[in-house]
């Protein structure tokens, strides 16, 4: 497939891998990489001050493939700055987040390339997603909305968005560099990958590719298991906010609010739609007890394990309503 490229000097797509103490699983994402059919890339690896094998995996790497570059921060500096500095080292076109521990299929940037090259207004592409456990057998597929993502109007795909946000698959597909340029990228607070998404939307077109070409890992070491209530995952985001109050659902919502104000070309039409879909936000996946639910764990933090249990709940049959809805409306793998 022949890229139109505006830069000679750079590959058209650049991919950032932040990672941090990903020995277990960083060969095989970066295998299921370097063999993609696609492969006039850089692939950048920000390591966040690993203390196990990642740096010496990484400088294998690079040492047989010149697309592989590393960089190596001193001292952890969180999950948040490691996503902005993969994506700052790199300068093509188009732009990829990888985690350490997912896998690609052969053929998964060459067809979320090939549909942002047939379509200027696609900002962003992905795929369906097959969810695998650390030996990487499947254990289910997990599908993604796509009602409206390819809508004409920047409010129903804005819509669609925050309807949809337990999981964000999306924030690792293709994107167009110059418009993610224009957002906060992952910014340094819990489930800042929320509102990037939904800013892409307001910015532009999704487009999920039917088959589940992207295969997210399950694992142990997961962040969301490692931290399994919300409100402690301040820290991994950013190390600074270690023991600070935090209301994170809150300010999910205040991100969304602020993210509608600071894309330009919106008309006022566009803008009070968007902000009345955000009225309605609270009532989705019964996100009005999380934000409950957020001063009360800033007081009580004893509460953590009831609401944890509760909000597992909330969670589980917020995906099953999801998938119900889902599968009236296109044929899922499972089916």
């Amino acid at each position: 497939m022949a890229i139109t490229n505006r830069s000679l000097s750079s590959p058209p797509l650049s991919i950032g891998m932040p990672v941090h103490n990903g020995e277990n699983f960083l060969a095989a994402a970066l295998d299921s990489l370097l063999s993609q059919t696609f492969g006039d890339f850089e692939l950048i690896i920000s390591d966040n001050a690993s203390t196990d094998a990642t740096p010496e995996i990484c400088r294998a790497y690079a040492a047989r493939d010149s697309r592989v570059r590393c960089l190596r921060q001193p001292e952890n500096a969180g999950a948040a700055a490691n996503f902005r500095r993969a994506f700052h080292a790199g300068s093509s076109q188009y732009f990829k987040w990888a985690a350490h521990d997912d896998l690609h299929a052969p053929d998964y940037l060459q067809q979320c390339l090939e549909v942002l090259e047939h379509d200027e207004k696609t900002v962003l592409c992905h795929s369906q997603v097959e969810v695998i456990d650390e030996n990487g057998l499947t254990i289910r597929y997990d599908p993604v909305e796509t009602q409206n993502l390819d809508s004409e109007l920047p409010s129903e795909r804005f819509s669609a968005l925050i309807r949809s946000d337990l999981d964000n698959y999306e924030v690792f597909g293709v994107i167009r560099r110059q418009v993610l340029a224009k957002t906060p990228l992952i910014a340094g607070y819990i489930a800042s990958d929320r509102p990037l998404r939904a800013e892409l939307g307001l910015r532009g077109k999704f487009r999920v590719l039917e088959n589940p070409l992207f295969r997210s890992r399950d694992h142990r070491a997961r962040s969301i298991r490692l931290f399994s209530a919300h409100h402690r995952r301040g820290h991994w985001f950013d190390p600074r906010r270690r023991g600070r109050i935090v209301f994170p659902h809150w300010r999910i919502l205040a991100e969304y609010y602020k993210s509608i104000g600071r894309v330009d070309g919106l008309s006022a039409a566009e803008k009070l739609k968007s902000r009345l879909a955000l009225l309605r936000w609270p009532a989705v996946h019964q996100n009005w007890a999380r934000l409950l639910a957020d001063p009360l764990l800033a007081i009580f933090p004893g509460m953590e394990g009831m609401l944890i249990r509760g909000g597992n709940l909330l969670k589980e049959s917020g995906r099953g309503a999801n998938h119900n809805i889902q599968s009236g409306r296109k044929r899922t793998p499972e089916t």
